[in-house]
């Protein structure tokens, strides 16, 4: 891997005219892998505003997400699903970078591990816990379709892409140009990488789904990263293009799709009994009833 990058970083780090054989080697899967990270990590002026990082929690195959901009004086900074048990690992990430958390967000009420927005509030003081009004869920902030959660100079949309449950949605940075570019999408559980939630309890549908997956992120620019909630299978980040290529389920006609979702027989998730109630109220449990959350 050291040896590849090293004898083509000079195709991606400096502008020039290319020859036939370099333009093969930007070909080269790894090449295309790092254009990707480039132009994600600070390739232009308005991607330098963001600091990003993908953290994994193993046991729930969950993804936190981590975003800042760090253009800003205080460098203010969101996770997105957060999990209970990785709290103090995402804190101790957050100070050594010199951070300021202010937002915990939700994609959902997750059914298979217990959020860690609750905790986050105990550590932390002044951040605020933030789902979908539709969720039913208490949080700090409820959002709803079209509103925009910012740090610093750096925004997130905020996308209603109801079916794996009735409250989902779909966080995406701004189209601007001074936004970071490409595009990324945090889709939770409605588009996983070849895959997607499942939409047999919370209230899910598979008809809502794949309406709100066609309609709300198939509708992006083609180059727009896609970041889920959770992967099973060792991937990390997709796009919107990709996706709309190769998911074996959400490539379908809704039909076949919503056929393909009725005959999973999936198991009874393990966790659901102790997690839906828990994030329903943010996380925390027994909590008097005159919690503030």
């Amino acid at each position: 891997m050291v040896t590849h990058f090293s004898r083509f970083q000079h195709l991606l780090l400096q502008p020039r005219l290319l020859s036939s054989h370099q333009s093969r080697a930007l070909q080269h899967p790894l090449i295309r892998t790092l254009t990707v990270i480039r132009s994600v990590m600070g390739s232009s002026s308005s991607s330098s505003k963001l600091l990003f990082r993908q953290l994994f929690e193993k046991e729930s195959s969950t993804f936190t997400y981590l975003l800042a901009d760090v253009s800003h004086p205080d460098k203010p900074a969101l996770l997105i699903d957060p999990v209970d048990k990785t709290v103090d690992r995402d804190l101790k990430l957050i100070n050594e970078l010199g951070l300021k958390l202010v937002y915990a967000m939700n994609t959902h009420v997750h059914a298979d591990h217990v959020t860690g927005t609750g905790l986050l509030k105990t550590k932390v003081p002044g951040v605020k816990s933030v789902i979908s009004k539709a969720s039913g869920s208490k949080a700090d902030m409820f959002l709803e379709p079209g509103d925009r959660v910012s740090i610093g100079d750096i925004y997130l949309e905020v996308r209603a892409t109801p079916g794996h449950t009735a409250g989902c949605v779909t966080y995406v940075t701004g189209e601007e140009a001074d936004q970071p570019q490409p595009r990324m999408a945090f889709t939770g559980d409605a588009v996983l990488i070849r895959g997607c939630g499942r939409t047999d309890f919370q209230g899910g549908s598979s008809d809502q789904l794949y309406e709100s997956v066609h309609s709300q992120i198939f509708t992006l620019p083609k180059d727009t990263l896609i970041y889920p909630a959770h992967d099973y299978k060792g991937y990390e980040v997709s796009t919107v293009g990709e996706e709309m290529q190769h998911n074996p389920r959400l490539t379908k006609d809704k039909e076949t799709f919503k056929s393909i979702m009725s005959n999973l027989n999936l198991a009874y998730p393990k966790m659901i009994d102790v997690a839906v109630p828990a994030n329903m109220v943010c996380g925390l449990q027994d909590l008097p009833p005159q919690a503030n959350l």
